[in-house]
């Protein structure tokens, strides 16, 4: 294993204190590095709060910020956050409008955003709402999650979501919005070689120089099969029949494409996967109305890239494209 760090158990540290530096005009970090919060918040507006394993990045922290996230809770490398560090943020970034957990479908997460709500409720904080981002096709059940696992979809709807908070809606209407936005949002990846964590330090998995993992999770989870090598539009193919065949849209229906790569995949072949994509979205008589293209939801070091469609309607793509500044994300301002 070759890393650029100093010791494993002080990553997750030393990261998040650059990361803060870094973007000290848009973040701060929580009482004992909880969370990541928003500098200025704005009072009376429901607080988003997301969070999960570290090695996504710039899941979720980097999408604190002005259109999209007040707060996310990092845990450690491929491990739920804390459930004090959910009640951390919530006390941080409740400024009277309640909060609404973004939780993606794995076990621990999601046991343990439930906690850190009950944490706040039982402290005298405001209204909590969860809701559950689930877009990946790949597989019904895995070892990770019940039911359908949240991976890069996520951002999408953090994104329509918090533009929709931005414009003061309140925390029911936010709700219902990440929920409709979930249902039109299929994703699925393909891994070229396995990531490895940092406490291991060897591969999560094992995989010939020929194979590849179609339909993996981002933490390494096995998908729908291995297969041999192929070619790009080939395995574009295969993962966009798999989204269309599932989310149903309507011919002629105005999507967005996000293509994101999982930590070491170089832009040169995620844009040639966007052309793919584009290729076989088109032949199936489906308009591409907004792109999104870049490694924005991780798997440490692993090579490979997922493929995420949503269908578009007025209001989503007006949410879209509403102004956002973040870390990883900005654009409008």
């Amino acid at each position: 294993m070759k890393k650029l760090i100093n010791a494993v158990d002080d990553i997750l540290g030393e990261s998040l204190d650059g990361f803060a530096a870094a973007h000290s005009d848009i973040v701060m970090l929580g009482e004992e590095r909880k969370f990541v919060r928003r500098r200025h918040l704005t009072p009376g507006k429901v607080g988003l709060i997301s969070g999960g394993g570290s090695g996504h990045e710039p899941l979720h922290a980097g999408f604190v910020g002005q259109g999209m996230l007040d707060a996310a809770c990092p845990g450690q490398v491929f491990t739920a956050p804390t459930p004090d560090q959910i009640l951390g943020a919530a006390q941080a970034v409740d400024t009277g409008a309640g909060c609404l957990l973004i939780v993606k479908n794995y076990e621990g997460d999601i046991m343990n955003f439930e906690m850190g709500a009950e944490m706040a409720k039982d402290a005298g904080g405001g209204e909590i709402a969860t809701l559950i981002t689930d877009d990946d096709v790949a597989v019904e059940r895995s070892t990770y999650s019940t039911g359908r696992r949240g991976v890069a979809g996520t951002l999408v709807v953090e994104k329509i979501v918090g533009a929709a908070a931005e414009a003061r809606a309140g925390l029911a209407e936010l709700k219902r919005l990440g929920e409709r936005v979930n249902s039109r949002t299929r994703s699925m990846g393909v891994a070229l070689t396995s990531c490895t964590v940092p406490a291991a330090g060897a591969p999560t998995f094992a995989i010939g120089e020929d194979e590849m993992e179609m339909g993996v999770g981002i933490h390494g989870e096995p998908g729908r099969r291995r297969v041999k090598l192929a070619g790009a539009q080939a395995v574009a193919d295969e993962m966009v029949q798999a989204i269309v065949a599932d989310l149903s849209p309507k011919a002629g229906a105005p999507v967005l494409l996000f293509v994101n790569g999982f930590g070491a995949t170089p832009l040169i072949e995620l844009y040639l996967m966007v052309e793919a994509a584009r290729k076989a979205l088109t032949g199936k008589g489906l308009k591409i109305a907004r792109f999104l293209t870049g490694s924005y939801v991780t798997s440490l070091d692993m090579a490979g890239c997922s493929i995420t469609v949503t269908a578009l309607d007025e209001e989503t793509t007006r949410l879209w494209d509403a102004p956002v500044r973040t870390a990883a994300l900005r654009w409008g301002l």
